[in-house]
């Protein structure tokens, strides 16, 4: 029987299903089922589900959110609409491993609904300059008056050439079926070749050569989650991560990990907390009788993110926490772990200036020194993330110039308008390390592997992060395995939906090294000067390269973003 199953006929997809369904923060999301046929019979081969994302800070007005809220639903209803109709027809018969395929119908798809969205908004605005001209004069004058007034708040010159916030990046209302279609198919490709997802990743990346050993991205886990919202408190840092050594095996960074995240717990519980010796006997006479154990204080302060809440009143509180409980355990920063900094400066922004402080105020240079004094004074620190906003050019370019030899530069929400590099080769990006790439809305397969593809030709990281609204389907880091990413940025080490991902990342572990395939990780520097084509030479922009800023195993220059596909979205909000 095994025998003659290898003539048999190539499973086709027969059907594809789309439903509505809650990511891990309760918010409406996208499942897609891909059905064979298989042998002559109908069978489920796989599913897989959308993580939900959103731009809009966490301090955002009601206003904005019940709004978010709103596209949000409507999104995922198109969406839903979308699978269950055209892609289901459109991919019929069509073999789940020929992903180049699948991913060209379903860009055509979005071109085509792109282009009907187009054709409607221009109607719209037809009418709405029809209906201008139809009003009174006064009308038309507050506009101008208002504009004055505006322009005379400003006080000095600098303030005058702040680049405004450019607008969120409109994104198709329904492209979500896009994404989860593209993975499903992908996983179902996967399914139907007896192989794991990551394997058949790395295939069609490589066009097929399997001769390569796979080295697996480094996690960064996030531990802190600084409160902004709070008065007095800490605005600069979003989240403090943890990176293990590349000396460690995943499993023995994991843990390491978990012993400083329990040392951090001991040390942000509250003094006040602790009861009296009599208390403390009678509750554990309680808790011996009903079998049951109070969870710690700081437990009862999880962020959706998986990692702790806490409150800072300076930027080094945090930094020194995290010293004194590596010490704790006996770990060093700067030798058995790393940390990086999500500084989330697009949230920071007041007006004209960062506000990293309440009442402090900092312009975009002086926040490259305050960004170059906090890494001489703490040289474990070898990632900060979106430390500006993506209008201030000019500064990335500065503080690359000054800490790319140092750290890495990363831009995650900064990197926002990269997808437009296809269509406008003008585009002034800012200059960094590497970008975050989050798989949602109309991201395609295919679209990621060509991305990943000209970063590695621009020796440029590659990190792939999950968005907010996470989901418990696993398969990011099977993409990141299977892309080569250089860091995985999952959240942290509690809540269902994100330890799901660290169980996956240490099963493709176990694998990889039982099937003898899993090669070290290898960072060592390399010198611009190595460089053979001209068109990469980026030495007008970047600093002398120096080999003795960072551990050889994390040296990596800082580079300019390459041309991207035009589809491919990194962050953006359905519109």
């Amino acid at each position: 029987a095994n025998y003659f199953s290898k003539y048999s006929k190539a499973p086709v997809i027969c059907k594809v299903v789309g439903r509505k369904v809650l990511d891990g923060v309760g918010q409406p999301t996208l499942e897609v089922e891909i059905h064979c046929t298989v042998k002559n019979y109908e069978k489920r081969i796989c599913s897989t589900l959308m993580s939900s994302h959103s731009q809009i800070p966490e301090n955002a007005s009601p206003k904005t959110t019940e709004a978010d809220e709103r596209e949000r639903k409507e999104s995922v209803n198109t969406a839903v609409e979308w699978v269950n109709e055209a892609l289901n027809a459109m991919l019929r018969d069509l073999k789940p491993t020929d992903q180049h395929k699948a991913d060209e119908m379903l860009g055509e798809y979005f071109t085509k609904k792109a282009e009907q969205k187009k054709e409607v908004q221009k109607r719209e605005e037809a009418e709405a300059a029809l209906a201008f001209t139809s009003c009174t004069p006064s009308a038309t004058a507050l506009p101008g008056k208002k504009k004055a007034a505006k322009t005379g708040k400003k006080g000095t010159d600098s303030e005058r050439v702040i680049p405004p916030a450019e607008p969120a990046e409109p994104v198709l209302c329904g492209s979500l079926a896009i994404g989860g279609t593209s993975l499903a198919v992908a996983k179902a490709g996967a399914t139907v070749s007896h192989i794991p997802l990551y394997l058949h990743i790395a295939l069609l990346k490589r066009d097929q050569d399997s001769s390569k050993e796979i080295t697996l991205p480094l996690p960064m886990v996030t531990l802190l989650n600084c409160e902004k919202h709070s008065p007095a408190k800490l605005k600069l840092v979003k989240e403090v991560l943890l990176i293990p050594s590349v000396q460690l095996s995943l499993r023995q960074g994991i843990e390491r990990i978990l012993d400083i995240q329990r040392e951090m717990m001991r040390l942000l519980e509250p003094p006040g907390n602790a009861p009296s010796p009599q208390l403390a006997a009678s509750k554990k006479g309680r808790a011996h009788n009903t079998g049951k154990k109070a969870p710690p204080q700081a437990l009862k302060r999880i962020s959706h993110l998986g990692c702790l809440i806490t409150g800072c009143d300076n930027l080094e509180q945090p930094l020194l926490l995290m010293q004194t409980a590596c010490h704790n355990v006996g770990l060093e920063l700067g030798t058995d772990m790393y940390l990086a900094i999500n500084c989330a400066a697009h949230e920071l922004m007041d007006y004209v200036k960062y506000e990293i402080l309440t009442g402090t105020y900092k312009n975009a240079d002086e926040m490259v020194d305050m960004y170059v004094e906090l890494i001489n004074k703490f040289p474990f620190i070898i990632a900060l993330i979106d430390p500006l906003r993506k209008e201030d050019r000019q500064q990335w370019s500065n503080i690359c110039c000054a800490l790319g030899s140092k750290c890495y530069l990363i831009a995650e929400d900064a990197a926002t308008y990269i997808s437009k590099l296809k269509t406008d080769q003008n585009i002034n990006v800012p200059t960094c390390s590497g970008i975050v790439l989050k798989y949602i809305n109309q991201a395609k397969v295919s679209d990621l592997i060509e991305l990943t593809r000209l970063l590695d030709g621009q020796r440029h990281i590659t990190i792939l992060g999950s968005p907010d609204g996470e989901s418990s389907d696993d398969s990011l880091v099977d993409l990141a395995v299977g892309l080569g990413a250089r860091f995985i940025k999952l959240g942290g080490l509690s809540r269902g939906e994100r330890v799901t991902k660290y169980h996956r990342l240490l099963a493709i572990e176990e694998e990889l090294a039982k099937n003898r395939t899993l090669r070290k990780a290898n960072l060592e520097f390399i010198s611009f000067a190595e460089e053979s084509q001209p068109e990469k030479q980026l030495s007008d922009v970047l600093p002398p390269t120096r080999q003795d800023s960072l551990p050889a195993e994390l040296s990596q220059p800082a580079l300019q973003v390459p041309s991207l596909p035009a589809q491919l979205p990194v962050n953006s909000t359905p519109t």
